[in-house]
């Protein structure tokens, strides 16, 4: 099944902090990692269309069918979501299908969905209300598989069973079908209702189910065991025809007006959790209580949190917010509760109070920035021309040593940087680094350096001002301008093909589309060498890319999420994996850029492709090993406040995280050298066409 995701917030805090010049910073959440639950992904029309019939019946089929005019003849409904991202940023083409239920009758989440039997249909969606209906237009015979349902033992023609779906279109025609194909059964907008904890089991909705004629028997009810077409359902007789059957009352009603209504249902969970009109400890206590029990990593050693003792830390102070009606104390209670969960998905988006703190933190220096380099030094990577310590004698390059009368190291371990959390230390102390050098303006502090070529360290005393140009260094988050499109291609001057993708919380078929018109024309050209670089891509959804590339499954890992009936965590579908396009490319030699900000979908998309025969992975660091799924962690809070944590988590067979905490990790790795950091020239880049050569 296709599934959404959205990117972390800290990606989008860092895209904004690096577009900032002032005080004001107005972050969202976005992802997000989600994604529906089970979606049954694919294809868009611009109308009402259907597959035209071939010119004689499957032999196994019926022969008869209800005659034209005698049933209904067009099925409509109604929606609404609450989490827009999908309708919002990830599809701009929407329809609907009627989606074969066949693979949730055999319970099989792999089984492939016939184009034979798809027949899309026209949705109309308000953006502005998340809102919206469709109508979608019924065959006189459909080319559904048939279902003996009635559990008699003996062999009947059966029915076929559909329900009404959001049927995006991902790539090629309007169809799921060759590199855009479905699996399953939908759960995302879709006429029936499903229970994520429980494999996706149909529990409600109505179902569109067509018989050949007046004989075939149909369940009433789900039996003693709650489950849908299983042994103890009761059953009943069913008119020929099309059929609406609503699983919402007891028995099972059925209706056959010329227009049956379906509306579609946002999956429960994956709703916005709205906390907004509770009071200050009525929304900490429903939020804490959401992440103590759902938060992805609950149970793992390494990311273990000790809630009892970060809620005595930070209810008090959520209590006297209240007492005092005080807004920006309660945002900073609750920032200082997400910094403490050791998640590169977790994320507050404070609104106003964001923007007042991140700009009290930035707004002012002492005029130089830092850099870890090989050994653990750390090196002045940026001076500000007539700043503190540009008038105290520091030079690009020196070495710092001490800072506030601390060994350097210690001093940056002190730090809790604004764009946290982290899930791994190694970007948590690059970003400690970051903020380390800056302070509300008057602040003195001592440090300690060795500038280049010097005989012996100086200690000076540097005072803050109102300065941001040594927060925004190149040197430190480095700016390369980002592209109009998500994805855009070269010819480099050595003759290797260079893809950058810039996103994964874009127009998914466009992603797609320009992804593959960069290989057909590299192939055309006979490039044999590939660069693809995700650098500075901070996620959104992942889309099996390396597919194009490979003619064999690539396995990645297998999702878990927290299930109330068992009170543990379960798996959720099958492993994910890249399968291979039907569209094939081959080129001889590839490399794969990353950094800290390639970051969830996108450490998935350089992870698949580090898995292409001969592939190699170029870069300073790892990618931010940021990968969990936080689309049903969807949360708003009062003062128009919201936050976003991870609920499902993907491990590898042997039960250790997937990518998460350590991230795509180079196989090809450019030394943090001065020379490498200060160089106008993209090392990283160079590197991987010097390995490729």
């Amino acid at each position: 099944m296709s599934k959404f995701r959205k990117p972390p917030l800290r990606a989008v805090l860092l895209l904004a902090l690096t577009a900032l010049a002032c005080a004001s910073l107005a972050p969202r959440p976005a992802p997000p990692t989600p994604p529906p639950a089970t979606v049954v992904a694919v294809t868009v029309p611009a109308a009402t269309a259907t597959r035209p019939a071939p010119p004689t019946p499957a032999a196994d089929g019926p022969t008869q069918a209800a005659p034209p005019g005698s049933g209904p003849y067009q099925v409509r409904g109604s929606f609404e979501v609450s989490n827009g991202f999908v309708l919002e940023t990830y599809i701009l083409e929407h329809a609907v299908g009627l989606a074969d239920m066949r693979g949730f009758i055999l319970r099989d989440e792999e089984w492939p969905v016939p184009v034979d039997s798809q027949v899309l249909g026209y949705m109309d969606v308000d953006l502005d209300t998340l809102s919206g209906a469709y109508d979608l237009n019924l065959p006189v015979r459909p080319e559904g598989e048939f279902n003996d349902v009635d559990q008699d033992g003996g062999a009947d023609t059966g029915v076929q069973v559909f329900a009404v779906a959001y049927w995006p279109n991902l790539a090629g025609g309007p169809f799921s079908e060759g590199d855009d194909p479905s699996f399953g059964w939908p759960s995302y907008l879709a006429s029936v209702k499903t229970d994520s904890e429980n494999n996706d089991e149909v529990i409600g909705g109505t179902l569109i189910v067509w018989a050949p004629d007046a004989q075939q028997q149909f369940p009433t009810g789900f039996g003693a065991d709650g489950r849908l077409f299983t042994d103890d359902d009761p059953v009943g007789p069913l008119p020929a025809g099309y059929s609406a059957v609503n699983l919402d009352t007891e028995p099972f009603s059925v209706a056959q007006t010329p227009t049956l209504e379906a509306d579609l249902y946002e999956p429960q969970d994956f709703a916005i959790k709205d906390f907004s009109a509770q009071s200050y400890t009525e929304a900490f206590q429903s939020l804490y209580d959401l992440i103590v029990r759902d938060w992805a990593f609950n149970g793992i050693s390494e990311k273990a949190v000790d809630w009892p003792a970060l809620y005595e830390r930070i209810a008090p102070r959520v209590a006297e917010a209240e007492r005092d009606q005080d807004g920006f104390a309660f945002y900073l209670a609750l920032r200082d509760f997400t910094l403490a969960i050791p998640d590169g998905h977790v994320g507050l988006n404070g609104g106003r109070f964001s923007s007042r703190a991140i700009g009290a933190a930035i707004r002012s220096g002492y005029g130089f920035a830092l850099r870890e380099i090989e050994g653990g030094e750390y090196a002045v990577v940026y001076i500000t021309e007539g700043g503190p310590a540009d008038r105290a004698g520091l030079r690009v390059g020196a070495r710092v040593t001490e800072f506030g009368g601390r060994p350097i190291a210690e001093a940056v371990a002190q730090i809790e940087p604004l764009t946290g959390p982290f899930s791994q230390a190694i970007f948590k102390r690059y970003d400690q680094a970051w903020f380390l050098t800056r302070a509300p303006a008057g602040t003195s502090v001592t440090v300690t350096f060795l500038n280049p070529d010097a005989r012996a360290a100086q200690t000076v005393t540097l005072t803050a001002v109102d300065e941001q140009d040594s927060f925004f260094a190149p040197v430190i988050y480095p700016s390369r301008e980002a592209p109009d499109l998500p994805v855009t291609f070269r010819t480099l001057d050595s003759g290797i093909g260079y893809i950058q993708i810039s996103s994964y919380y874009d127009d998914l078929n466009l992603i797609i589309r320009l992804f593959d018109r960069a290989l057909k024309k590299f192939e055309s050209e006979g490039v044999e060498a590939l660069i693809i670089d995700l650098r500075d891509n901070g996620g959104g959804n992942p889309l099996g890319l390396a597919g194009f590339l490979t003619e064999r499954e690539i396995p990645l890992g297998q999702p878990m999420r927290y299930s109330e009936q068992t009170g543990q965590f379960e798996p959720v579908g099958p492993p994910d994996k890249i399968r291979p396009n039907k569209t094939q490319y081959r080129f001889e030699r590839i490399a794969v850029l990353v950094g800290p900000a390639c970051a969830s979908a996108c450490e998935a998309e350089a992870y698949g492709f580090s898995q292409l025969p001969g592939a190699i992975v170029v870069g300073f660091y790892p990618s931010a090993g940021v990968f969990a799924d936080v689309a049903r962690g969807q949360v708003e809070l009062p003062e128009d406040m919201s936050l976003q944590f991870s609920t499902d988590r993907m491990v590898n067979a042997d039960g250790s995280l997937f990518l998460e905490g350590t991230g795509v990790v180079p196989t090809v790795r450019v030394p943090l050298t001065l020379d490498n950091i200060l160089s106008d020239d993209d090392v990283v880049l160079q590197a991987a066409e010097e390995a490729l050569q």
